[in-house]
């Protein structure tokens, strides 16, 4: 909602819900028309109700110097279409509208705002690092936030947001907890940002539940066009103790592959360290671009939130990848923001097949979602469902709900599944929920 209020409350969310515009417009037309058209759009009243389209938005960054994930918004308009060309969704259209959030807190108040404006019944799918900026315009629309990429706090807290996976804080004790039982001495190379802050504590919980010591804590520009001093000092770190292969592990999303180029020239001297990292710092684009199987990711772990993409079970995703956006180089079925995408809006499709007839809003797609609806993603992930406070509730991330990781490896410059790798700490699928339990992020 954009320069005036309209009916909004102060109180708590869960105290005071707002009027729907059918209950308005039926005990009086003209004031629902005029404060329609004083506010265009009414909270409650969202792109869903009556027989017009049911309209959402997915958002992500775009065009920046930091992370970039246009597969998410282009993965989102892909879905729309090939929903609207099969029928629509119990005969109603489905509009995707997107916005770039720009990668800064400004843009991403402005992506909520107009979501609010716009009256989408869903955020459905989107990445953001700056949560505590769309936080607040949602909620007070009464927008639920379906499937964000999981980098930020807000995803995991916020009332009104369903996360999808465990975001960076299962794949970090994921890694940790594999990387234990193989490496000697660990260095992190992490942004230097609010989102970054956390991952140290986050790695170290998956190391101290495979018995060893923290990582060394190396801050990182998210936006650096080289990190040669960085990669020098991680690698001087990672070889201190001469009798176990150290490890490196650069978590800086899309300047990895940056840093990895830094860390290809640095590396002559370091032959024996080993390199790990999580999806979505690198994906087999990635892993192609720095030299494949003679690059420096060959043998490395990654850890994912869900199977490889050569995986049959991503088979409906590519089929409509191929049908409605064939040639678009944007969307890469290997890229975990695609991935995640396709996840959310399978969750939004299971949500307004329950709704069904009824009406469609923002207000009745967050019902459906708490009344303990259970969605199947066809094995991607375990049944999705949000109960008021999941497991980690007492670790400050109450909405987290799915702690799953798949132990990834790099063989012969191919990104495969680590099935029961010996000494890996964790083999196939494995739920990292105990783990996290024991993390501090104070």
């Amino acid at each position: 909602m954009t320069g005036r209020r309209c009916f909004r409350s102060t109180f708590p969310l869960s105290l005071s819900r707002p009027v729907r515009a059918t209950a308005l417009c039926a005990g009086a037309l003209a004031v629902c028309a005029s404060l329609t058209a004083g506010c265009g759009a009414l909270p409650g009243a969202t792109g869903g109700s009556g027989e017009g389209p049911i309209k959402v938005m997915t958002w992500a960054p775009q065009d920046t110097d930091a992370t970039n994930k246009p597969g998410m918004p282009a993965m989102a308009r892909a879905y729309g279409k090939w929903i609207n060309a099969h029928g629509g969704l119990n005969g109603r259209h489905l509009e995707v509208l997107t916005c770039n959030d720009h990668n800064d807190s400004v843009g991403a108040a402005k992506c909520a705002r107009r979501a609010a404006a716009e009256g989408v019944v869903a955020v459905v799918g989107s990445y953001s690092q700056f949560g505590d900026s769309y936080r607040a315009p949602l909620e007070s629309a009464g927008i639920p936030y379906i499937g964000g990429y999981g980098v930020t706090n807000e995803e995991f807290t916020g009332p009104m947001s369903y996360p999808v996976n465990g975001g960076q804080a299962a794949l970090l004790a994921g890694l940790g907890r594999a990387l234990a039982a193989t490496c000697g001495p660990i260095a992190l190379v992490r942004p230097d940002s609010v989102a970054g802050d956390q991952l140290p504590a986050l790695l170290d919980s998956g190391l101290k539940a495979g018995r060893h010591a923290a990582a060394e804590d190396q801050l990182a520009a998210e936006n650096a066009t080289e990190y040669g001093s960085q990669a020098e000092r991680a690698l001087v770190s990672a070889t201190k103790d001469v009798a176990k292969k150290g490890c490196v592990v650069p978590a800086l999303g899309d300047r990895t592959d940056t840093f990895m180029d830094s860390f290809r020239r640095t590396r002559k001297d370091f032959t024996a360290v080993r390199t790990a990292t999580v999806l979505g710092s690198v994906d087999q684009t990635v892993i192609n671009a720095t030299g494949g199987a003679s690059g420096p990711y060959e043998g490395a772990y990654i850890t994912g939130w869900y199977p490889p993409a050569s995986d049959s079970r991503w088979d409906p995703m590519k089929k409509v990848i191929n049908e409605e956006a064939f040639g678009d180089n944007r969307i890469d079925p290997a890229d975990a923001g695609v991935q995640t995408t396709w996840i959310a809006y399978t969750v939004l499709k299971a949500v307004l097949a329950k709704i069904g007839d009824r009406e469609v809003s923002a207000d009745s797609v967050r019902h459906t979602l708490d009344d303990g609806l259970k969605v199947s993603t066809g094995g991607l992930t375990p049944a999705l469902h949000w109960p008021y406070e999941g497991k980690l509730a007492g670790l400050g991330l109450p909405r987290l709900v799915n702690a799953d990781v798949t132990l990834q490896v790099v063989q012969d410059g191919r990104l495969v599944a680590a099935k029961k790798t010996a000494g890996s700490g964790i083999d196939g699928i494995t739920d990292m929920t105990s783990t996290l339990e024991s993390a501090d992020l104070d």
